[in-house]
């Protein structure tokens, strides 16, 4: 392995946005792969890929986490189980729930794309769901679903971050795609997200406003579980194209970003939740200085309303 080339338990630490503690505690516990230099702890770039993919594709509760918390998987006939659980995918949820462990809440993961976990919050199977669902036809994003999906519940709609969404292409973007449009040309082959997630939701709705059919698009019925895998895919050639954020794109080689979409990241709870032990202590941690400049200071989050109550349904 070429020294040059190798990450450090910093670097890797700061790709995770957790603590060098909290890598050793993954490397002790055998979930992430790492050698040593001399007297120093490496790690490849595939050492974290494979960590970041193994943990969001299982749909298990296996968060970065100090703690040894029993693994969680989502299944139809689940109902909550004791311990508070917080749905969907982006990384920085697993930061919000090692904080949460932290203040004395034993959070769990769950690792499903946003109108799922809305689906989960409505049936009572979560504590907090989260969302980035564009609704084109208002062009605003989650409370239009949140509407829909959780009929005569009275939840609470909490501002997480915004992120860029756009599209990963190879390197000097050799078959010159920038657009939306781009999706009705019979040379691209894509790869594609899992139904419900808020990348497929937003490929689907423009993919709607111009008329073209999911069906018409080559490579538009290969899914897979996370925006890593499909920027993997396009990195390897697989594919030419995929829908994915703009953090994503900043970690693996060989790919470029093409940004379409700002969009929306909020937090939905019930509204009966509001003033529980375990929400007050999730809105303290988000609205701190200190959760805030975990991600301030990273590309593709916006941290300026993070903790904001946006709307009560």
């Amino acid at each position: 392995m070429n020294e040059k080339n190798a990450l450090s338990t910093q670097e890797v630490a700061e790709m995770l946005h957790v603590s060098k503690s909290t890598i050793y505690d993954l490397i002790k516990r055998g979930e992430i792969r790492s050698y040593k230099v001399g007297r120093k702890v490496r790690f490849t770039e595939d050492d974290v890929k494979e960590y970041i993919s193994r943990s969001r594709d299982s749909q298990s509760a296996m968060s970065i986490s100090p703690s040894n918390e029993p693994g969680f998987t989502l299944t139809g006939g689940d109902k909550k189980t004791d311990g508070f659980i917080i749905c969907g995918q982006d990384l920085i949820l697993d930061v919000l729930s090692n904080y949460m462990r932290l203040h004395g809440v034993p959070a769990l993961r769950a690792y499903i794309g946003s109108y799922d976990s809305l689906i989960s919050l409505y049936k009572n199977k979560v504590n907090v769901a989260s969302a980035h669902l564009l609704d084109s036809d208002t062009g605003t994003y989650n409370i239009p679903y949140v509407r829909r999906l959780l009929p005569g519940i009275p939840t609470i709609v909490i501002h997480l971050t915004c992120r860029m969404q756009g599209l990963y292409v190879q390197k000097d973007n050799p078959k010159d795609i920038t657009t939306w449009e781009d999706f009705r040309r019979d040379d691209i082959t894509m790869i594609n997200r899992e139904q419900g997630a808020g990348s497929r939701v937003l490929l689907d709705e423009n993919l709607r406003l111009l008329g073209i059919y999911g069906s018409s698009v080559k490579g538009y019925n290969n899914e897979t579980q996370s925006h890593l895998a499909v920027a993997s895919a396009v990195s390897s050639g697989k594919a030419d194209v995929a829908v994915g954020n703009e953090k994503i794109a900043r970690q693996v080689d060989n790919i470029e970003f093409i940004p379409l979409q700002k969009e929306r990241y909020d937090l939905v709870i019930r509204k009966e939740d509001l003033h529980t032990t375990e929400i007050e202590t999730l809105l303290k941690i988000i609205r701190s200085d200190a959760f805030k400049n975990e991600f301030g200071h990273v590309g593709g989050y916006d941290t300026s309303e993070m903790g904001k109550i946006i709307a009560e349904i």
